[in-house]
């Protein structure tokens, strides 16, 4: 072989080496694109939300710390990629009339959450509400997170629970459902009907509500594939979910409290602790609002309910006024892991 012919040898030999390594790295990228590859999607309000091509078991116990509140917008971002307001209003106990009634006074005063559920028997007040609200100008769909929740009975049947909420509320989409209580017996099966309408933009968010034990939180996560964006638990000061809100940071799940001043029956024992009445007095301002603004410096989702629409003003004047740091360890201090519900 003449020396033209080996340097031409030579050279298809480097040849196929670089060919063989682009294709190996080439394999390497696509594998990583298929765990976990971040999408832009545009949904049909218009929102821009991320989503991943697939989410592991292994992505989603990645530490990704506790979501950050922003007071500016009033909102914090979920780890499903939507921005949902920090305080909203609650609308349990109340019925049909008094949800729209309530529904329509909170966004007229400024609230952009509302909170409502299946058993409840109000998600037609409520979208009446939203339905009047948007009518006068005052929001647009877009403008308001609506939350429900599929109760224990409609854990076998989740795809018929979610279009029959849809329609009661008379919404194309609803922002957020949550399986409202813990049932291992079928709970799985009832969030991945929740994931399926994710996938359809039926839901944009879903999470869950009363999981009180970090291993009963992980057997649904570890069973399905969307991470709770959300645990809506009993939350207030004598009962502050310290150990939870710990355990869901990891997953970038956000604590919502419910009771967050202590419920129907229970308002004043918080309203007149001396702790609680005596910052209020320092601010001139109510217990109801220390506690809503407790709830928000605290890094805890709060809808407090009312069918008053006084009440409903007062609890979202809570954004000129700021609880001092030792404000906020006296109130930390006030913990003692006692719930007032037995449910």
């Amino acid at each position: 072989m003449d020396s033209g012919e080996q340097i031409r040898e030579n050279g298809m030999k480097r040849l196929l080496i670089v060919i063989f390594i682009s294709a190996l790295c080439l394999l390497s990228i696509s594998g990583c694109a298929g765990n976990g590859t971040s999408v832009s999607m545009s949904d049909d309000d218009g929102r821009t939300t991320i989503k991943t091509e697939e989410n592991s078991v292994e992505n989603k116990t990645e530490t990704e710390g506790y979501p950050v509140f922003d007071f500016s917008e009033k909102t914090v971002k979920l780890n499903s990629g939507y921005e949902m307001p920090i305080l909203g209003i609650g609308t349990y106990a109340l019925s049909d009339s008094q949800a729209e009634n309530s529904t329509y006074w909170a966004l007229k005063a400024g609230f952009r959450l509302i909170d409502t559920a299946r058993i409840y028997g109000n998600e037609a007040g409520v979208g009446r509400g939203l339905k009047k609200a948007i009518e006068e100008g005052i929001v647009t769909r877009a403008d308001v997170f609506i939350t429900t929740k599929m109760w224990t009975s409609d854990f076998d049947n989740g795809d018929a629970a979610i279009d029959a909420s849809l329609q009661r509320l008379d919404v194309s989409y609803i922002d957020l459902m949550i399986l409202h209580h813990s049932q291992p017996r079928n709970d799985v099966k009832a969030y991945q009907a929740m994931e399926r309408a994710v996938a359809t933009g039926k839901l944009k968010s879903i999470g869950l509500s009363n999981y009180y034990e970090p291993s009963d939180f992980d057997r649904v996560v570890k069973a399905t594939t969307i991470r709770p964006a959300l645990l809506q638990n009993e939350t207030h000061p004598y009962h502050q979910s310290g150990t939870m809100k710990n355990h869901i940071a990891k997953y970038g799940t956000v604590m919502e409290s419910w009771f967050p001043l202590g419920g129907r029956g229970n308002t004043q024992t918080l309203f007149n602790n001396p702790t609680i009445s005596a910052i209020a007095q320092s601010h001139s301002i109510s217990s109801a609002q220390v506690i809503i603004r407790w709830h928000l410096q605290a890094g805890n989702i709060c809808i407090p309910g009312s069918s008053n629409e006084n009440h409903i003003i007062e609890d979202y004047d809570v954004w000129d006024f700021e609880l001092t740091d030792e404000e906020m360890a006296r109130m930390t201090a006030l913990e003692k892991d006692e719930r007032f519900a037995d449910y």
